[in-house]
């Protein structure tokens, strides 16, 4: 059986913001839509479904973020996770200037959970809160 990774979803508070936060760090945006019916309350398992949703690219093509903000039912608010929690973790991408990354993710207010570290002098990486409370791991590799 082949089997490869389609995309990551996460539900955000607020489309529009998340993707400009995503856009502004080089992913595209290859589609948006929205979407309710019998469909996806089968496929994902909750009645009444419907959502806002957009799908994003990293720009090698291999990479994927299924974004959606619900619209009924209600959105649910949890504590953000914790990096040491069990479940959905981050999402992490390579970058090739962390410097310019976090330069822009600032200016969407998303700054480093501590600060940047160096992983045995082959990354210079960092965790951060994105929109929605969502880690983000973004990685520059030092050996290029």
């Amino acid at each position: 059986m082949a089997i490869r990774l389609e995309n990551v979803a996460i539900a955000v508070r607020d489309l529009d913001q998340t993707i400009a936060f995503f856009t502004d760090l080089g992913l595209s945006v290859i589609g948006r839509d929205t979407v309710s019916g019998e469909w996806t309350d089968t496929a994902v398992g909750l009645d009444g479904n419907h959502a806002k949703i957009a799908m994003l690219q990293t720009p090698d093509g291999h990479g994927r973020l299924e974004l959606f903000e619900y619209l009924h039912p209600d959105a649910i608010e949890t504590e953000p996770t914790l990096p040491n929690e069990i479940g959905m973790h981050r999402v992490a991408f390579s970058v090739d200037d962390l410097d310019a990354a976090l330069e822009v993710a600032a200016k969407h207010g998303c700054f480093p959970l501590r600060g940047v570290g160096t992983y045995q002098d082959i990354y210079r990486l960092t965790y951060l809160r994105g929109p929605s409370g969502i880690i983000v791991m973004l990685a520059e590799e030092l050996q290029k």
